[in-house]
């Protein structure tokens, strides 16, 4: 264990910003979401990637409790924006 106060050691550091790097490209994509919207090429790229290629077509199941259900990607998309929640899969 570290001592309080210490810097984080060179792995820590990676770990550390690997993390902040990630939620800031995925608000980035957000933003262009809001932006320009589902049907925009560049976001329609970056929900195949998100997707292995295909975007989901229909209904989509979430993780989120209270919220089981979408009636699209797109809105399940918008909605993981708007809370901040990201990574939360389908």
């Amino acid at each position: 264990a570290q001592q309080p106060g210490t810097p984080l050691s060179d792995q820590e550091y990676r770990e550390f910003f690997r993390s902040l790097r990630a939620a800031h490209r995925a608000s980035t994509a957000c933003l262009l979401r809001a932006m320009y919207g589902c049907q925009n090429p560049l976001v329609q790229r970056l929900d195949k990637y998100e997707n292995h290629g295909v975007i989901p077509e229909g209904p989509i199941c979430s993780e989120l409790p209270g919220t089981p259900s979408f009636p699209d990607f797109c809105t399940f998309s918008f909605y993981r924006c708007i809370r901040k929640r990201y990574f939360i899969k389908v």
